[in-house]
């Protein structure tokens, strides 16, 4: 069994051929897919998928940072009055962006410390999205260390040094599409980070793995990434896909 610990099934990209696109993705050996949050107009959506695919789908909730905006406290309230409402599987995906527009800085780190404690306090993982931002990022961790601090480092494509601080704050790392990349470069480096730190994800319909660089990724290629670190860490692809799938479990808890 193949876990996605980050697709976004309910993107409009897949509006034309979901249905599709998800048993593909089965047919594969994939059949857990995980669903982060962006912000409130995402929301309906992620529910229907859930309704749909009851025994596939588990949802995260949270604001995307380069959702913060002007109205940034609105959605915030938003994220608490649904964590209150019913259970979610992680706090995500929240962080630092910074590789898009700087203006809100101050903003994304209050919006990020604060879902962090709310994730603590339902005893929930994070699911971290960085962009140009490992130091930020670090900051507000180092504020919220602890035991109660625990989850993933989506889309990981920090350096080796900055691999094994995340691990360091009890984050896995969230592998995909950009470890096939020639100029990835975190596959230069990965088989020094024990498997028992790596999950499987896609961030589909984004960072589509080789040979579908450029093109719309899906759930399905993501045995493509378990190929790929199966040839960096000089294991089977069973081997592979049996350790992040118990990784995400100890993570997500189920």
């Amino acid at each position: 069994m193949i876990t996605d610990t980050h697709t976004h099934l309910y993107s409009e990209q897949f509006d034309q051929d979901r249905a599709l696109m998800i048993q593909r993705a089965k047919d594969a050996g994939v059949h857990r897919f995980f669903i982060p949050a962006i912000d409130s107009s995402y929301t309906e959506r992620m529910l229907s998928l859930e309704t749909q695919y009851p025994n596939d789908v588990f949802l995260m909730m949270g604001l995307h940072p380069t959702s913060v905006k002007e109205n940034y406290k609105e959605e915030l309230l938003h994220v608490k009055k649904w964590i209150d409402k019913r259970p979610f599987y992680a706090i995500g995906e929240i962080g630092i962006d910074l590789y898009w527009d700087t203006t809100f800085l101050a903003e994304q780190q209050e919006a990020f410390q604060t879902q962090i404690q709310w994730a603590k306090e339902k005893k929930l993982p994070i699911v971290i999205h960085c962009r140009d931002a490992f130091d930020e990022i670090f900051d507000v961790l180092e504020l919220e260390k602890g035991a109660d601090l625990y989850g993933i480092f989506h889309c990981f494509t920090g350096s080796l040094e900055q691999a094994k601080k995340a691990i360091s704050y009890n984050m896995k790392l969230g592998i995909g599409g950009v470890a096939t990349f020639k100029n990835g470069k975190i596959n230069t480096f990965l088989n020094q980070i024990p498997l028992k730190h790596i999950v499987l994800e896609t961030d589909a319909p984004y960072l589509s793995p080789v040979p579908f660089r450029g093109k719309r990724n899906e759930s399905s290629y993501i045995t493509y990434v378990a190929d790929k670190l199966a040839t960096i860490y000089d294991v089977s692809f069973e081997e592979i896909v049996t350790i992040t799938t118990k990784n995400s479990k100890e993570v997500f808890g189920i």
